[in-house]
């Protein structure tokens, strides 16, 4: 029998132009979590051993490593810890070999990426905690703005596609500066 042997989706090293920083992210384990109608407070119950309840709409939660991340309507993204048990509470997929995670760092973050994403990405507008569905260029994405920067999670047959946008992105706004 063949074995299979789990590669990462980009092996770049770090890029670092100008101001930013683009980087590979290995995030751990990604579990989707789907509320089942009306579960919300049952759901916060169970997930609460982990330090964590269901986000608000735009925004996430974190403790200890562990992150969960708004994604949509009823559902969230549990990222870097293992999902507790939920049956009968939301319906739950593993979604770790699905997704990628980039990180884009630096004083020029936030022009990298508005030339590719439709919102205004400024601290005032985009506070540290927001968490969006969005489009990155064509794809669809997950951005996160964190204390470091902006976190990108994309579907990882994707994941070259994102490297080579942010990175003319990257090369367009250095060469401004």
């Amino acid at each position: 029998m063949p074995e299979l042997i789990a590669k990462p989706a980009l092996d770049d090293a770090p890029l670092s132009l100008g101001a930013c920083r683009l980087e590979a992210v290995e995030l751990g384990s990604i579990t989707s979590i789907a509320l089942f109608p009306g579960k919300e407070k049952a759901a916060d119950k169970a997930l609460k051993p982990l330090g964590l309840s269901f986000p608000a709409p735009n925004s996430l939660v974190q403790k200890a490593g562990a992150m969960l991340v708004w994604t949509g309507r009823d559902q969230a993204f549990l990222i870097g810890a293992e999902a507790p048990d939920l049956a009968g509470l939301a319906a739950t997929t593993d979604q770790s070999g699905g997704w990628s995670a980039l990180r884009l760092t630096g004083q020029k973050a936030v022009d990298v990426l508005m030339r590719h994403v439709p919102l205004d990405l400024r601290l005032a507008a985009f506070p540290v905690g927001r968490a969006v569905r969005v489009s990155l260029g064509h794809m669809s994405a997950v951005l996160i703005r964190d204390a470091e920067g902006f976190l990108i999670l994309t579907f990882r047959s994707m994941a070259r596609t994102a490297w080579h946008e942010l990175e003319v992105a990257l090369r367009t706004v250095a060469a401004r500066g």
